[in-house]
């Protein structure tokens, strides 16, 4: 689970055990159990029996995951590393998905399976029967921090994937997973939004529930009261490291959408339409004379891009996609980030008080960073002193990659763990051409120099980001 550096208290709690000799009934008493003392009446007895056989239901189907790896550390440039996270079978044949970080920069992935007694089984109630499987990452994205995991099984108790659109403040959710690698643990809250954008320009936004959430949840699902998911349990909001009652999850329909991206890609394209969106102000509607006060409106439509083909103009106020009113540019950019390659849209415009519908095609977003993933292995082109995946400039990779500046260098493909870098950090697709000031051609020379320099020292990075230099300063560990 991403979150702030956690501190975690543990209460020791002292046990007192009574033995009891049993008693034999008297000729007067009956052998039969007596009625449960204090039990719940009517609606909440139902409740409480509605959420013990959902959870029963659920429960199976929601592994833990151990991820085994290097990570950089001390002296030495790698160090072993394992992390925990949680996962939840979609497809009965082995089919899991998880959370990019838990698994990320990941040698080895192992998952643990559930199974639950039946009512009457004798067995120890401490922990569940379970059995490990090795598993294979078949793509991650790091984007959304969604990844699919396949395992060597069928049979398997799996989930549906519910539909997120659908969810309402206050809605009944639970969240299942391994908080702090305490496997098999489920918790009530409610969907306290549905939808929340974390950063301002960023394209995801999450499912927020007060489900409690905590470092080990990561990956696993949240469920309605239908034992559909909902969403993917991401990350959490806290002052303390553990469960402040601000729990992220990813929505159901963009895990729908990667999942099924990867499976028929290996990896996930971005859609764009070609269009620039703001959200129209008070300031800016008075202005432009648009006479609305709130909504979108576009301030740019690419040449030759798929919008303009289809008719739309710089000032056309977005009213609707497929039917759905836009409130904000955030709202048309993630509704738009959400739809497969190739799918039509449709917008609903007025333009000089008159409304419009266009229909626009929908193409994959240029010079995606994640294309270069599946270019790339951990044996050949990892460097581990930065943590990434790179690959040497040669005219194969320049027809992908370019037009670049420069024609030697060394192309950025992947993080390799470590978790998702800073502001400052090299990120995918990133191109470098030197450091201190000394060029670099190859992988063997990008390895040496920066083996050479002691833990805490800074190198300046020369790197082309978006067709534009400039200079990234990397602090080594």
């Amino acid at each position: 689970m991403l979150h702030v550096h956690a501190v975690f208290r543990f209460c020791a709690l002292a046990a007192v055990v009574a033995f009891i000799a049993p008693r034999a009934a008297t000729a007067g008493e009956s052998s039969e159990p007596r009625q449960a003392v204090g039990r719940a009446p009517g609606g909440l007895a139902a409740l409480d029996a509605q959420l013990e056989a959902l959870t029963r239901r659920v429960a199976p189907a929601v592994v833990q995951v151990v991820a085994s790896g290097y990570a950089a550390g001390g002296e030495a440039l790698l160090t072993r590393a394992r992390s925990y996270g949680s996962g939840a079978i979609v497809d009965g044949d082995g089919w899991i998905v998880t959370n990019a970080h838990v698994v990320e920069g990941a040698r080895d992935v192992q998952v643990e399976l559930l199974r639950l007694r039946e009512p009457g089984e004798s067995g120890s109630i401490l922990r569940p029967r379970s059995r490990h499987l090795s598993a294979r990452v078949v793509g991650s994205d790091l984007e959304t921090d969604l990844a699919v995991l396949k395992i060597e099984a069928t049979g398997l108790p799996s989930l549906p994937l519910g539909d997120s659109d659908d969810l309402r403040q206050g809605q009944l959710v639970l969240a299942f997973g391994s908080p702090l690698g305490l496997e098999n643990s489920a918790s009530l809250g409610v969907v306290s939004a549905v939808a929340r954008q974390l950063a301002p320009d960023s394209p995801m936004i999450y499912v927020q529930t007060d489900a409690s959430i905590n470092p080990g949840n990561s990956g696993g699902p949240l469920v309605d009261v239908e034992g559909r998911i909902v969403g993917l349990n991401t990350l959490i909001a806290s002052q303390s490291g553990g469960d402040d009652g601000i729990g992220f999850a990813a929505p159901s329909n963009i895990v729908r959408s990667v999942f099924a991206q990867i499976l028929d890609q290996g990896r996930v394209r971005r859609g764009v339409i070609g269009v620039r969106a703001q959200t129209i102000t008070p300031e800016l509607g008075d202005g432009l004379g648009l006479g609305v006060h709130s909504g979108v409106v576009l301030s740019d439509v690419r040449p030759g891009g798929p919008a303009a083909a289809a008719g739309l103009r710089v000032g056309d106020i977005v009213v609707a996609l497929d039917g759905k009113p836009m409130e904000n540019a955030r709202q048309l950019d993630v509704n738009v980030y959400q739809r497969a390659l190739g799918d039509v849209v449709t917008l609903d415009v007025v333009r000089s008080g008159v409304h419009f519908s266009f229909g626009v095609t929908v193409l994959e977003r240029p010079k995606d960073p994640d294309r270069f993933t599946s270019l790339v292995t951990r044996e050949r082109n990892l460097v581990p002193r930065l943590q990434v995946l790179a690959l040497e400039l040669d005219a194969d990779l320049l027809k992908i990659a370019g037009p670049l500046r420069g024609s030697e260098g060394i192309l950025v493909a992947a993080r390799a763990g470590g978790g998702h870098g800073t502001q400052d950090d090299l990120r995918p697709g990133d191109v470098i051409y030197a450091i201190n000031g000394v060029s670099v051609r190859g992988l063997t020379e990008l390895r040496q120099a920066v083996g050479r320099p002691p833990a805490g020292e800074s190198l300046v990075f020369q790197v082309e980001r978006g067709g534009e230099l400039l200079f990234v300063v990397v602090e080594l560990e």
